[in-house]
């Protein structure tokens, strides 16, 4: 699928790291450093804006490194890149740690997955099917 895309940053492209990857890393465009301080959040820029076909999202993901390393993750996740959006991605991003974190430019700060959105329509009744776990949720089937 051919997405059209526009780079204002100096950084290459996203793309996949390996034949097997479903998200293509995201980078902070940034005329300075970052410090992010323990439990701060800030949007970063990335410098791209897309223009995906009816019928897709994008979905802006933590990377694992990030978060395990740095203890950086995103907020909002995943965050959700509508088809008719034309605006710059940005990413949320928040401190997790105890120590500040320094963001720079270039750095990869989150990851992005095409995916395809079904539509519904809602079939308003009075009452639903029943099954085997019925109304059981958050931690229900135990420890």
């Amino acid at each position: 699928m051919m997405v059209k895309i526009v780079n204002k940053s100096v950084h290459s492209l996203p793309e996949y790291a390996t034949s097997g990857s479903s998200g293509m890393d995201l980078r902070a465009f940034l005329s300075e450093s970052i410090f992010l301080k323990p439990l701060e959040r800030i949007l970063v820029p990335t410098g791209l804006f897309i223009e995906l076909p009816d019928g897709y999202e994008a979905q802006v993901r933590p990377r694992s490194g990030l978060a395990i390393k740095q203890g950086i993750t995103c907020l909002n996740t995943p965050g959700t890149i509508d088809a008719d959006y034309r605006g710059e991605i940005k990413v949320i991003l928040i401190n997790l740690s105890d120590e500040v974190q320094t963001i720079n430019n270039g750095d990869r700060i989150a990851q992005m997955v095409i995916q395809k959105v079904e539509k519904i329509q809602w079939n308003l009744v009075n009452e639903l099917n029943e099954t085997a776990r019925s109304e059981g949720g958050f931690g229900h089937t135990g420890k």
